[in-house]
C-alpha cells in the first residue's frame, strides 16, 4: 500500500471555506479513484495561517497515477487553489506501507 501526503496553507480567513472544498470536493474525488483505500484532511491553524495536509492510501503506485497522473510526484491543484493557497507547493511525499 502507498500513503500520499499532500500540504497546503491559506489565509485563516479563508480556513473554513477552504475546508468545505477539500472535504466536499477533494475526498469526494479521491473515494472515486479505483485503487484509493481511503482520504482524510488534516486541519490546524498556526498565528494566521491554517494548515491542510491530506493523506490518502493507495493500492499501489499504478493506483496513484490514475489519480494523479504519469507525474505522480507533483500534486493535483483544483481550480479554487489558485484563489486560495498562499503558495503551490511542488512535491507530495509517498511512502510504501507494511504491516504483519
Amino acid at each position: 500500500m502507498i500513503a500520499r501526503m499532500w500540504h497546503g496553507a491559506v489565509p485563516i480567513e479563508k480556513s473554513e471555506e477552504y475546508l468545505k472544498h477539500m472535504r466536499g470536493h477533494a475526498i469526494d474525488g479521491y473515494r472515486k479513484i479505483a485503487g484509493n483505500q481511503g482520504a482524510w484532511v488534516f486541519h490546524r491553524t498556526e498565528d494566521k495561517i491554517a494548515h491542510f495536509d491530506m493523506l490518502t492510501f493507495w493500492d499501489d503506485i499504478e493506483a496513484v497515477k490514475r489519480f494523479a497522473g504519469e507525474d505522480y510526484e507533483t500534486p493535483v491543484y483544483y481550480e479554487y487553489d489558485d484563489d486560495m493557497l498562499i503558495e503551490k507547493e511542488d512535491h507530495v511525499r509517498h511512502w510504501d506501507m507494511y504491516s504483519e
